[in-house]
This record gives structure tokens, C-alpha cells and sequence, in this order.
């Protein structure tokens, strides 16, 4: 876009929230257009702990549907609009009932089930609590139970196994494409490239991945640690979208961010952008709602996350 065409879609979405007392959250992989106008932007556990403490009649929320789902079941007094309603995230719906009510039948009250934020409003409302790549570790750790079905992503599933050897974590074959499409050689030709370099990798990643990550969190871990960092190169193994937000935060001093060569793009996130924001607050587009059936259940499992991760 034009400097001049994206200082007119910025000062008219800032005209319509002040009329339709709107605030916008940005995840940090949606398009560069759509974190520009945002009020917030975060990872999902930030982005879910504003949506619940927000005074505001309407949140307009640049990510993907099972973000636009959590904020509303944490205020469901607010109206939810999502700039474009097509952008879901596969890993969300990779978790069939039939999983979770095996292992409850088979570990009975020592067991809790644990589900990822990228998940349905259905998924959350089967579970015992949900956690993000940021407080997974945190909130498993302190479950009573011993036994944990871990859903729907095998690979941050995996990485809290690791990190939580008392507890028995139980895997499911869910993944993020994104994110499981990065190759390892690809990392390793950047770091034969930037020997000095640190890799930073969100704990989606595929194990072997994993293993050559110099530091592994979620998406603003990782911004913190290239910003707060004393090394000039860093590989970062999570999506593109993140770059924006690193790149404004390292300005001037001296710091490089390299992407595998096959860029991480969600293709979901990717659809969002600035213009789409102004779209849906002009003609009041995209509304979200949610699962009554379902309301109760996954409302709880938020909840429970957000008293589990404090500190």
C-alpha cells in the first residue's frame, strides 16, 4: 500500500472505534497492514487475557477463528468481529471425541485433559483446561493429575513431556502445518551460514528442530530473546509474521533475523490485513458467536487457565 492510502485506512478505523467503541487485537502473524492498526498485539495468552479484562463494547480480532471463539466465551457481553472470517487454523479441529474418551475411561479421575488454545470452541469445552505455547509448561506442572492428554498438538505435547519428566503425558496426532513444514535442513544451512547465530524456535516445531534451538518459546519468548539478546544473528523457526515486531524492536542496533528459505507463512493468519479490518468496521462484518451447547464447558477450561498461569 501507499503511505498515503495507509494513513487514510488508519485514521478511518480510528474514526469507527471511537464510534463503535472498538478495540483491535492483532496476533503477531497476521500481515505487517493489520498489526499497524492494531491496540494490542500479542501471542495468544496475552491476547486472551486482554479479551477478558477489556471495557469495550466491541473487539475486533485480526487472527484466526478459534481466537475471534476465545474472547468471546471471556466476555461474552462484547460483540466479536474477525476482518476475515475464513481464516481458521487447521490444527484446530485435529482431535477426534472417541481420543479424549478413551483416556478418561482408561485413567479415570487421574487424568486431565489439556488443550492447546488453537482449538474449538467444542474441543475446549471436552477438556479440563486450556494452555498456550507460553504457560503450557507452567500449567501442566501444577495439575493434580499424574495422567495428561495432551491435545491437539503432538509436538508442544512432546516438548511439556520433556519438561515435565514426573508427569505422563499423553500425545495426539495433531500438528501445526506451518510450523511442521519447517525443515531442519533449512536450519542448519543458516547455521553453517551464521555459525555465531542463536536458533529460537516455537516449541510447535518438530522435535529434531527442537534439538538444535539455542533458546524454544512461544512467539513473544522469542521476541524477547532476540530483543534482550547479545548476539548480532539469530534463526528464527516460527512463522514470518513475527518479523515485524522483531525488526521494530531491534532498529539500529546492529541485530539480523534469518527465516528458513522456504518461508514459515501461515496461509490463514496471511489473509488478514489492515484493509480487512477497515472492511468489517464499516459495514459490522464477521461476527463471531459460539457453541451454546459448548459455551459452559470451554468458558471453564479458559478460566481455569487464566488461575492456573498466574504467578
Amino acid at each position: 500500500m501507499a503511505d498515503k492510502e495507509t494513513g487514510d485506512i488508519a485514521e478511518r478505523i480510528c474514526e469507527l472505534k471511537k464510534e463503535q467503541d472498538a478495540v483491535i487485537l492483532a496476533h503477531y502473524y497476521v500481515q505487517d497492514s493489520a498489526q499497524d492498526v492494531a491496540d494490542y498485539i500479542g501471542d495468544s495468552f496475552y491476547l486472551s487475557r486482554l479479551a477478558a479484562g477489556l471495557e469495550c463494547r466491541t473487539l475486533v480480532f485480526a487472527g484466526v477463528r478459534f481466537m475471534a471463539e476465545s474472547a468471546k466465551l471471556l466476555s461474552p457481553e462484547k460483540t466479536v468481529l474477525m476482518p476475515e472470517p475464513r481464516a481458521d487454523c487447521p490444527m484446530a479441529h485435529m482431535v477426534r471425541k472417541e481420543t479424549v474418551d478413551k483416556a478418561r475411561e482408561t485413567y479415570g479421575d487421574d487424568l486431565a485433559v489439556a488443550c492447546y488454545v488453537n482449538s474449538t470452541t467444542e474441543m475446549k469445552a471436552w477438556s479440563d483446561v486450556c494452555v498456550t505455547s507460553s504457560n503450557a509448561v507452567k500449567i501442566v506442572s501444577r495439575l493434580p493429575q499424574h495422567h495428561v492428554l495432551f491435545i491437539p498438538d503432538m509436538n508442544l505435547g512432546r516438548y511439556v513431556a520433556e519438561q515435565v519428566p514426573d508427569k505422563h503425558i499423553i500425545l495426539n496426532d495433531g500438528f501445526c502445518p506451518t510450523h511442521e513444514a519447517i525443515e531442519l535442513s533449512e536450519i542448519e544451512d543458516l547455521m553453517v551460514r551464521y555459525p555465531e547465530a542463536v536458533v529460537c524456535a516455537h516449541p510447535e516445531c518438530t522435535p529434531w528442530v527442537l534439538e538444535k534451538a539455542g533458546y524454544v518459546g512461544s512467539t513473544s519468548g522469542i521476541i524477547r530473546r532476540v530483543e534482550e539478546g547479545t548476539e548480532t544473528d539469530y534463526i528464527i523457526a516460527t512463522v514470518y509474521g513475527v518479523s515485524h515486531r522483531i525488526n521494530e524492536g531491534i532498529a539500529g542496533s546492529g541485530k539480523r533475523i534469518h527465516f528458513p528459505k522456504t518461508t514459515p507463512i501461515c496461509p490463514n493468519m496471511h489473509m488478514v490485513t489492515g484493509e480487512k479490518i477497515l472492511s468489517c468496521l464499516e459495514n459490522h462484518t464477521g461476527e463471531i458467536d459460539v457453541d451454546e451447547a459448548c459455551t459452559a464447558g470451554a468458558r471453564r477450561a479458559l478460566q481455569r487457565m487464566l488461575e492456573l498461569a498466574k504467578d
